[in-house]
């Protein structure tokens, strides 16, 4: 077997150490930095063999292209043949629908089930299809210490964390999705490593000075060495899609990707995926987040954008959020001067902020989207994500504060609006079970730094220190774990119906899945605090208020779904709407 590793810091020797015993590796004379086993003596090594590369007479580490750390960032790679299991189902039926009819649904496995695990997970994957979900995506699955974690310190970029099944366990679950007809997208974070079980430096100029991010030297996009660097990141993920039959990858904070070079990493990785989709006649795609406003992150390379397929849209989550629950700190402050225009604006133009001035920033932020030229599914809209639930102070969802019938009028401006759908795990029947902050690190001073960081951090908005979960205390994950016991008990089972109507809805009614941007029209009342829009010969209504709404809905209308009981519309096409209610009509 050919054994071989990137390490221009070794100055005079790497070492393989394989199964116990060492075998000494060569330059290769082709590639620069590059050392190889001996063409004539190359050691032999099947599935799991232990294995690791010792520069310059240190000790052991880690491949950095490891496929498997069964012991953890800090212990030997293991060997993976990819080739040793049998697919019992075909890819195409996960990434061939496309985000175009795309529901999606975000997913922890360390928390989904009390297991966290991905065969615990896999095991609950008839109810998502049941629901009418197309694609589960999972949070990041690389190998970070401990057991539990969000996933976002992860090493090991091609490795499945060993504590959740690893490699085959992955496997295994997109096997399980395939068969129900639902895709798989995974979160990959290429914006920073974690600082535990992190050598790369010791191999090479995996990081750079030439830029700074929040978690300090910057992954080298463009600086000496980048090439390899940029390889290393993009094979990476092409390993997910190719070898895991993964559908879709989601970017974590694109812009915190450092880069000044004329073609960026991430033109040239969506040129590579699209590449792969076309080799494997499968619809692979790529979903960014970026905090940018910026349209060129989805515009096609050819028309010189990033060439990204689709981006969370947080504006119209601020929006939306501060309609439904008057919240104004930080980021929410210009949003809730005027939440009902803020969700109109974001439902037909997508960004808030597109070259308009954002208080939070100090400054103008964002550009506007060419709504007649820029499909509406290139843009992911969500009521609910990891981050916004889970990086409040106690990790509360919006089912601790607000009704269920807000709660369905939220999940009606998602699964109806304009955008792909996105659902965070538990949403579908308002989950009471908060989601928070927890991590597992081994380093007794990392563990101090987080718990006293994350204490700091709020403590500026006013939390007292012991409000504020420790991060590091077992109970705080256990406390985040979903309790399924809700799904049949009231109010929950009805919000879930509702989730399972809009669904249905969505997936029967092409006007609710029509990608023109520029054909949504929508009205508002933001004193009374209502909101309708049309979708083609639909017509969705919303009444956030405490009273009784009057809504102008068109004549002939009749009643599709409704989260109160409601006549149709008078014969003038007036519609009378419960208070915290949702109504959606068929016209013409």
């Amino acid at each position: 077997m050919q054994f071989e590793v990137w390490a221009p810091r070794a100055r005079d020797r790497v070492v393989l150490r394989l199964d116990g015993a060492d075998h000494a590796l060569e330059r290769d004379p082709a590639r620069d930095g590059w050392w190889i086993s001996h063409a004539r003596e190359a050691p032999e090594a099947g599935d799991g063999a232990r294995y690791g590369f010792s520069l310059d007479g240190g000790p052991v580490l880690p491949d950095p292209r490891s496929r498997r750390q069964p012991d953890g960032p800090d212990g030997l790679s293991a060997v993976v043949d990819h080739d040793a299991y049998a697919w019992r189902h075909p890819s195409v039926a996960g990434g061939g629908a496309g985000l175009q009819d795309a529901v999606l649904y975000e997913l922890h496995i360390g928390t989904y089930t009390r297991e966290g695990t991905l065969d615990a997970a896999a095991a609950h994957l008839g109810e998502l299809a049941e629901l009418g979900v197309t694609h589960v995506e999972l949070m990041p699955l690389c190998p970070f210490p401990g057991t539990h974690g969000w996933g976002y310190e992860g090493v090991s970029l091609w490795a499945v964390h060993e504590p959740y099944g690893g490699p085959e366990a992955l496997k295994r679950f997109v096997d399980t999705a395939h068969g129900l007809g639902l895709g798989v997208v995974l979160d990959v974070v290429h914006n920073h490593l974690g600082p535990s079980g992190n050598y790369l430096p010791a191999f090479g100029p995996y990081f750079t000075d030439t830029h700074h991010t929040p978690w300090g030297a910057a992954v080298n996009l463009d600086a000496a060495g980048s090439d390899e660097v940029r390889a290393y990141l993009l094979q990476s993920a092409l390993a997910w899609l190719r070898d895991y039959r993964i559908d879709g990858l989601r970017l974590d904070a694109v812009h915190a990707l450092a880069d000044d070079r004329a073609l960026t990493f991430l033109e040239e990785l969506s040129a590579a995926v699209d590449a792969l989709a076309a080799e494997q006649g499968r619809g692979l795609f790529l979903i960014a987040e970026s905090d940018q406003c910026d349209p060129r992150t989805t515009t096609p390379r050819e028309a010189g954008g990033l060439g990204l397929h689709a981006q969370w849209n947080d504006d119209f989550h601020h929006a939306l959020h501060t309609a439904l629950t008057g919240e104004s700190q930080g980021y929410y402050a210009d949003f809730a001067r005027a939440p009902l225009a803020a969700v109109a604006k974001t439902l037909g133009h997508v960004f808030f902020h597109d070259g308009t001035y954002s208080t939070f920033r100090g400054r103008t932020h964002g550009r506007p989207v060419d709504r007649t030229a820029t499909p509406a599914h290139r843009f992911v809209g969500y009521a609910q994500t990891h981050d916004q639930i889970g990086n409040r102070a106690q990790g509360d969802r919006l089912s601790a504060s607000l009704s269920p019938g807000l709660l369905a009028c939220a999940a009606t401006l998602v699964l109806t609006g304009p955008f792909t759908p996105m659902l965070f795990m538990g949403e579908e029947w308002g989950a009471t079970t908060p989601w928070q902050f927890f991590t597992d690190h081994t380093d007794p001073e990392l563990a101090r730094a987080v718990r006293e960081g994350r204490r700091r951090e709020f403590a500026a908005h006013g939390w007292a220190a012991e409000d504020v979960p420790d991060p590091q205390d077992t109970a705080t994950r256990e406390r985040s774990c979903l309790d399924r016991a809700e799904r049949g008990q009231a109010p929950h089972a009805r919000l879930l119906a509702w989730h399972r109507e809009l669904i249905a809805l969505r997936h029967a009614h092409p006007d609710l899945r029509d990608p023109d941007l520029a054909a949504v029209r929508v009205a508002y009342d933001e004193t009374a605090r209502r909101l309708a829009y049309r979708r083609g010969d639909l017509r969705i209504a919303v009444n956030l208020g405490g009273e009784p709404a009057r809504m102008a809905l068109g004549r002939g209308g009749r009643v599709l779904a409704a989260w109160e009981p409601v006549e149709g519309p008078e014969m003038d096409g007036t519609l009378v709407l419960p208070p915290e209610s949702a109504v959606v009509l068929a016209v013409g």
